[in-house]
């Protein structure tokens, strides 16, 4: 978490970009991630040198070669150039250098293709690269925190229903489905990619033993983490703040993963997605594999149909949806529904309030639990309702841990035997499975959960109309006494 003093930096930076003329809080954290990328270019070379150093051989597969000219871009030598030489330099030279990297065993070259500086004078730029430098970055942890932080700073939403998934929300998800040293995680629509950098703190967290093992660092870094994101600025922002939790080399898709190019199948063991909501697509754009299973233009749909195709055997799922995948009475809401309940295994719907996505939107949303069989499973499906995720459902969002059903949440769902006891009337409970089937899938918590309506007992009307009458008289008689003083006058 980041407070005190690194916040500070990181809110007068943030200011800076603003009264230099980038306001866009889209466009800032795209020109931070550039000028981050540089930075950890030099950075990677000076661990590459000190290894080096340290074994008495040359530099393994260096960034930079040891020509002037290519020393010159390097962050610690051009952040001490006079503004004017520095802009010169950066504009041109360094992100050229940046955009040709293709053949290096890194991923920058491939999300830098496109990069640009759109910081307009050289003394903004001076200022910014100071800042940046001045921030203490050296530890892992702090690094992702200080990234996390600027996204945070994102509060305006996308196109297609995008926006960012709060950060308590994925950190809760990825604790739900704890994630594996074994396993291959995806998200299909990964936008920043919340997602998949709480699957890798939940790793760091949960299973420290892994990373003194060779192999799995291998795995770790450069294998066990995927997503698609269509967006180039988001996915280069996703690649760095990836990079920045410790995934070096992320395998990024920058297309649609709901288009025909993309025929990944049966490979995921574990996907986290939030994918768009009232999203619509042209049938022609739709892939084949995706549009032979559910017949519908809406994203929300064809992303399940996505999750069950790149899920393989015993592969699990944690999906947001909206309410309306849910209960809708359309022929495709219905299918997928029937799919999930009865050829995979169900195993939990979370609803949540609408306010969890403010200031973003204030749709009704769910998560979806569920494994991917093709033999079905279902047996009990486990419902909780959210009231409260730590913060106030408005928009300002402000932070409420005193009511907060995350921790709740976690400790039912890790022991679902003890939810056997519960009703209708608590706040979790189990449907069967052939309760969900007679009514025709409806997935809704409303349509199970049982409320208690307390009765209340009115008068009767006639008491009622008594009580008026006297009313009347009694204004009627105000009315006169007031008259009476005004005619006395």
């Amino acid at each position: 978490m980041i407070v005190g003093e690194l916040k500070n930096s990181i809110d007068s930076l943030w200011l800076r970009f603003h009264t230099g003329g980038v306001s866009n809080p889209l466009q800032v954290i795209e020109q931070i991630t550039y000028l981050l990328f540089v930075k950890r270019l030099d950075d990677l070379q000076i661990a590459k040198e000190k290894k080096a150093h340290i074994l008495g051989k040359p530099i393994e597969s260096p960034i930079f070669d040891n020509t002037e000219e290519q020393q010159a871009l390097r962050w610690s030598k051009f952040k001490n150039l006079e503004a004017e030489a520095m802009f010169d330099l950066v504009r041109t030279k360094v992100f050229d250098f940046i955009k040709k990297l293709g053949g290096k065993d890194t991923a920058f070259a491939k999300y830098m293709k496109n990069a640009y500086l759109a910081i307009p004078t050289p003394v903004v730029l001076e200022q910014v690269v100071s800042m940046i430098s001045a921030i203490p970055m050296e530890n892992m942890d702090t690094k992702g925190d200080v990234y996390e932080y600027m996204l945070s700073k994102l509060a305006t939403s996308g196109d297609n229903g995008q926006f960012r998934t709060p950060r308590h929300i994925t950190k809760m998800m990825a604790e739900l489905m704890k994630p594996t040293p074994e396993d291959t995680i995806c998200d299909p629509a990964c936008g920043s990619a919340g997602f998949l950098v709480s699957a890798s703190e939940y790793m760091h967290q949960h299973h420290k033993e892994s990373f003194y093992n060779k192999k799995f660092v291998e795995f770790y870094t450069s294998g066990m983490f995927h997503g698609c994101e269509f967006d180039d600025t988001m996915i280069r922002i996703a690649a760095m703040n990836l990079m920045l939790h410790g995934v070096e080399s992320p395998d990024l898709y920058d297309k649609s993963s709901l288009d025909e190019e993309y025929t990944i199948a049966d490979k995921y063991s574990l996907v986290l997605a939030n994918p768009p909501f009232k999203g619509s697509l042209d049938t022609p754009t739709i892939a084949k594999s995706l549009s032979n299973v559910i017949k519908t233009k809406k994203t929300e749909l064809l992303f399940l149909a996505l999750i069950l195709r790149i899920l393989k055997i015993g592969g699990r799922c944690a999906s947001i949806v909206p309410d309306g995948v849910l209960f809708g009475s359309d022929k495709a809401a219905k299918t997928i529904r029937q799919k999930i309940v009865d050829e995979q295994k169900l195993e939990a719907v979370i609803s949540m309030p609408s306010g969890v996505f403010k200031p973003y939107a204030g749709v009704s949303t769910a998560i979806l639990i569920f494994t991917k069989t093709e033999s079905g499973g279902t047996d009990n499906v486990w419902y909780y309702d959210m009231r409260a995720d730590g913060f106030t459902l408005n928009d300002k969002r402000t932070p409420t841990p005193e009511s907060d059903d995350i921790p709740d949440i976690l400790a039912r769902f890790a022991d679902l035997e003890a939810e056997t006891t519960r009703t209708r009337l608590d706040q979790s409970f189990l449907v069967p499975v052939q309760e969900i089937r007679v009514q025709d899938y409806d997935l809704s918590i409303n349509k199970y959960k049982e409320v208690i309506y307390e009765q209340k007992e009115y008068d009767a009307p006639s008491i009622i109309l008594n009580r008026l009458a006297d009313i009347d008289k009694e204004i009627a008689k105000v009315t006169t006494e007031l008259e009476a003083l005004i005619a006395g006058k």
